[in-house]
């Protein structure tokens, strides 16, 4: 008697940043056969050319601020000099050590994630890969003997590309003097002189970071403030402390060009002023790896930006195939790449699902203090968009914030009008990409504000001020 076996699914997945590289691994884990087409290396841009060294390159400026603001605290650094007297020592950065470490880091991250997917059991091919209709992927690999082309049939197919930096023809990067955010890294001493044109979340960042390692910066902002979109108080208290810090805010201005000089750059702004650096970091938002993949060919929707349209479980027009990352429309974050990786691949096979709520995502940018958010903002409950209640609770009243001489930031919640549940917050402090996770919860699990004052913080914390905040807000029955 011949019995007959049931194929095991098969999914293609292309690109392995974060968005792939769970996609995949969700696929082995439901017994799929996978494979992975990654041109780079797995982690993709993410992994190595922007979160991981990006915020690794963080790290080392917030030492570097440690060691500046110590003598706050009442430590302070000496060394001796020649007659004996003590002499304060500088705090000198070698960028071209840390660049070494940070993209070792990612570099270790990246075959770290490779390692687990081949233990998972996933097939992966290096090369550059496109669709072929809606049912494989044509992979080109080059070789010593010419270019090989191998043939990747799919019943599921996971887009995963990710995007690159924006590129002005007015400034176009060199890789030396003008740089994107993935050039950054070949710097092998601190710029004397860096201009940013864009004081979005990356250009901010790295306005940030590179102040505190010893550059002067000129931030070019085409907005009233930095961060436009993000909290306006959260926006604000940023712009004090960059100011503060001996940046320079150029609002309400516009880069129209920037060009290479014997031994720097210069920016012309649209209104004829212009700046000159030693280095201009372009940071005018980035641009999906759609085009020329096959999408048109297969019948994938795309919007007029090239990002793919999906749904709440990640789909496309086309019924098998999905999309996960920076490629899509939906919110350009790695945590949001991998909540989609795994919802696609778990919809696809049938799995239990639970569509992706972008209103429970929470973010953080990575300036000093940092900030972080979930839910609803402010904006949309002064809009009428959503309906709550607003408190804000400075964090120079936390009894930990005055021990570890913290002078700025706050913690912001919003609770539903008459319930008290928690639809969002915003905190601004060292961490709060840590910090944010109680809110995020809260949000997630349709907390209350007395609910979450009910929790035991440890006195004293930071925490501590996410439930002296919930406390204010408690609701009177």
């Amino acid at each position: 008697m011949a019995y007959e076996f049931e194929r095991k699914q098969r999914i293609a997945v292309l690109g392995g940043g974060p968005g792939g590289y769970e996609a995949a691994l969700a696929g082995a884990q439901l017994g799929a056969d996978v494979t992975l087409v990654e041109r780079s290396g797995v982690g993709g841009s993410a992994v190595i050319t922007d979160v991981v060294p990006s915020k690794s390159l963080i790290a080392t400026a917030e030492a570097t601020n440690s060691l500046a603001e110590a003598a706050d605290l009442g430590v302070q650094f000496f060394s001796r000099g020649e007659t004996g007297k003590p002499v304060r020592p500088e705090i000198a950065v070698n960028l071209a050590a840390v660049n070494k470490r940070l993209m070792g880091l990612a570099r270790q991250q990246s075959e770290d994630m490779r390692a687990e997917l081949v233990r998972a059991g996933v097939r992966i091919v290096t090369g550059e890969g496109r669709l072929d209709g809606s049912s494989a992927i044509i992979v080109s690999t080059s070789k010593d003997s010419g270019t090989d082309f191998d043939r990747v049939e799919a019943d599921t197919i996971v887009v995963a590309v990710g995007a690159r930096p924006r590129v002005l023809p007015s400034a176009v990067p060199d890789g030396e003097r003008i740089l994107t955010w993935t050039q950054l890294y070949d710097l092998q001493t601190v710029p004397s002189h860096l201009i940013v044109v864009g004081s979005g979340v990356t250009g901010a960042e790295f306005a940030s970071a590179y102040t505190a390692l010893g550059s002067k910066v000129t931030l070019i902002s085409s907005r009233d403030q930095v961060l436009p979109g993000e909290d306006a108080d959260a926006a604000h208290v940023i712009e004090n402390v960059f100011k503060r810090n001996g940046m320079q805010v150029l609002s309400k201005s516009r880069a129209e060009s920037v060009v290479r000089t014997e031994d720097g750059v210069v920016a012309t702004l649209t209104d004829g002023r212009t700046i000159e650096g030693s280095h201009c970091l372009m940071a005018v938002g980035s641009v999906p790896n759609t085009s020329g993949i096959g999408l048109e060919e297969a019948g994938v929707q795309v919007t007029n930006s090239g990002n793919i349209r999906v749904n709440r479980v990640a789909r496309t027009s086309i019924p098998n195939i999905y999309a996960a990352g920076d490629c899509s429309d939906s919110l350009p974050l790695a945590s949001v790449a991998s909540m989609q990786g795994r919802t696609a691949v778990f919809h696809a096979m049938g799995d239990a699902v639970n569509p992706i709520e972008l209103r429970n995502v929470s973010s953080n940018i990575f300036t000093q203090p940092e900030i972080a958010t979930v839910g609803w903002s402010q904006k949309q409950i002064e809009e009428g968009i959503a309906q709550g209640d607003i408190y804000k609770l400075p964090l120079k009243s936390n009894p930990r914030a005055k021990m570890l001489g913290i002078r700025d930031g706050f913690v912001k919640l919003f609770a539903r009008t008459g319930s008290g549940t928690v639809i969002g917050g915003v905190i601004v402090a060292p961490r709060a990409s840590e910090l944010i996770f109680p809110l995020a919860l809260a949000v997630e699990q349709r907390l209350t504000v007395d609910q979450v004052a009910r929790a035991f913080t440890v006195y004293p914390s930071l925490s501590g001020s996410i439930t002296d905040a919930a406390r204010a807000m408690h609701i009177v029955l």
